[in-house]
Formats: structure tokens, sequence, C-alpha cells
């Protein structure tokens, strides 16, 4: 039992129910409407600007992973670092568990660096510097926008601090009880500081990931106009990062489910309906797909050239030589 626990396949499978049955749920409370309609929304124009918001992303997360990487030993090109970056967003959308193209990125520029774990640690480091910056931006927007929203989001806000606190201070105790939880602690630190142990790094990576946040905002507000929602701008950027964080919540299916689930609730709160909400937020995951669909380019390509054959030149090559004989 406990080595059934541990398999991939049944982490990927409960993420997999979670999802659907968050999605499934959703459609039952406000009706297939909302989300057909958010899906029939699109048009050429927000297909567009979600193709140009994408890539303005893809190439800072880029510059991101390559501002860490280069610190931990990984020298990653601005070619290789986007066209994988793409690649590994594509695989992530359409592989369910959501880190399928990480993992990937990981060991193919580890393979090609010679470490797997250097590069892996940058994956992660790079991730989880981009999802601390998101959660912190949603605070302090929740701190000063929250009251327009009922005084929910002030509550939410002060929740996930609170959650914060508990966790930091479990850790500490941790740290002070187990030499092994303090010895891992300070493993951890001193990559921290490796990957992110500089000013000039930190604020890289920290531009890197605004950029990041605000395109996917940015999307999300353009998804919410053409749904035929109209929403003050400052509410909106709360919905939206609402709607980004149940994005990344890891239960769901290329953010399917989750997503759908906060925008309505988000949207209620608002006093714009949650139809509103799962209709905006559904098509904000059709322009995402599409959005990411260079990836799938990038994919092919990778493929084709580890297919193709080296080839070697068949023509007969003379061999002469210049000896001196001996009569």
């Amino acid at each position: 039992m406990r080595g059934a626990l541990r398999t991939r396949w049944l982490r990927v499978t409960v993420r997999l129910v979670v999802g659907l049955a968050v999605l499934i749920t959703v459609i039952a409370h406000v009706g297939t409407g909302p989300l057909l309609h958010g899906i029939l929304s699109i048009d050429g124009r927000t297909i567009g600007a979600a193709l140009a918001l994408s890539a303005v992303a893809t190439a800072a997360a880029a510059w991101r992973w390559r501002v860490i990487a280069t610190r931990l030993g990984v020298e990653l090109s601005w070619g290789t670092a986007i066209g994988r970056y793409y690649q590994s967003q594509f695989l992530n959308t359409v592989i369910p568990g959501g880190i399928a193209g990480d993992v990937h990125r990981a060991v193919s520029e580890g393979q090609s660096a010679g470490s797997v774990a250097r590069s892996a640690r940058a994956v992660v480091l790079e991730r989880t510097a981009g999802q601390v910056v998101q959660i912190v931006l949603s605070l302090i927007v929740c701190a000063f926008v929250g009251a327009q929203l009922g005084g929910y989001l002030l509550a939410l806000g002060a929740t996930g601090l609170g959650v914060i606190g508990l966790g930091t201070i479990a850790i500490g105790l941790a740290v002070a009880k187990w030499p092994r939880a303090r010895a891992a602690v300070l493993r951890e630190m001193r990559e921290l500081r490796a990957g992110i142990g500089s000013v000039r790094a930190l604020a890289q990576v920290v531009l890197a990931s605004v950029i990041v946040v605000s395109c996917h905002v940015v999307t999300f507000a353009i998804a919410t106009a053409a749904s035929g929602v109209t929403v003050p701008s400052g509410q909106l950027l709360v919905l939206a990062l609402l709607a980004l964080i149940g994005a990344s919540i890891p239960f769901s299916i290329g953010g399917w489910g989750p997503r759908e689930g906060v925008a309505g609730w988000a949207f209620a709160v608002a006093g714009f309906g949650a139809p509103a909400g799962v209709a905006a937020s559904a098509l904000f995951g059709i322009l995402t797909i599409i959005a990411v669909a260079p990836g799938a380019v990038v994919t092919l390509a990778y493929a084709a050239r580890r297919r193709t054959p080296t080839r070697f030149d068949a023509r007969p090559v003379l061999i002469t030589t210049d000896l001196e004989t001996t009569p």
C-alpha cells in the first residue's frame, strides 16, 4: 500500500480526478452555457493579443531561468532557453500533472550541461521564484483593493499571511528539534543562495516574474472583455490574480477546474455573477492553450533533429603512398 501511494501514476490520477470533479461541480452549478459562451467568444484579435503577450511572458520566464541556471553552472543560450520554455509550457498544458514539461526541460538541459542535478535545481528554483512573486503580488493587491470586494479578499489575504506565518513557525520548530530537518533547511538555503544570492540576480528574477504575471493578467482582462463582462480595472486586477492562483493549484488538467471554480466564486463575490467568471476563465483557458502552441512546433523540431541520422560521405577515397623503393 505504501509503495502504491508513492507511485507517480496514482498522483497524476488523483490530480485528474480532483480537477475533473471541480470542473463538473462548477458546470453543475452554473450550467454549460457560460463555459460555451466563453469558448465561443474567441476571435482573431484576442488570439493575436494572447500570442503576443505569451511571447513576452515566455521571454521573461526564459530570462529568469537563464539567470538562475548560469549562477548554478548551467549555460543556456537565449534561443535554447526560449525554445525549451515554450516546449515546457506546451507539455505542461497537454500532459496531466502540470510538471512534465519542467521535468523534461531539466533533464534535457542537464544532459547537455553534464549535470542533471544542477539543471533540475535551476528549474525548481525558477518555478518556485515565479510562484512566490505571484503570491506576494496577490497579497499586496488584495490588501489595497480587497476592500472594494466586500472585505472577503481582505480576509483571504489575512488567511494567506496566517498560513505563511504558521508554516514559518513550523519549519523553525522542526529545525530547532531535529538535526536532519536542520541539515535539509541549511542545504536548501545554500542552494537558494547559489541560485539567487546577489542583489542583481534577485532584482532580475523579481522583474522577470512581475512581467510574466502582468502578461497573464492582461490576457485574462482581454478574455473578460471579449466574453462581454465589464469590470473596473482595480477589481479586475484582483479577479485576474485570483484566477491565476486557481490555475496554479496542482489538482487540475492544464489549469482547468480549480481556475473556473475560483473565478466563478470571485466574480460572484464581486457582484458580477459566477457565470461571468466561468465564461472569462474558459476563454482565458482556450487562449492559454493557443498561446503555447509554438511549443508544439519546438517539440516536433527537437524530435525530428533527434531522429535525423548522421550522414557519412560514402564516396570511395583513393589512398596513395609516396614511398621510395630501393632497387
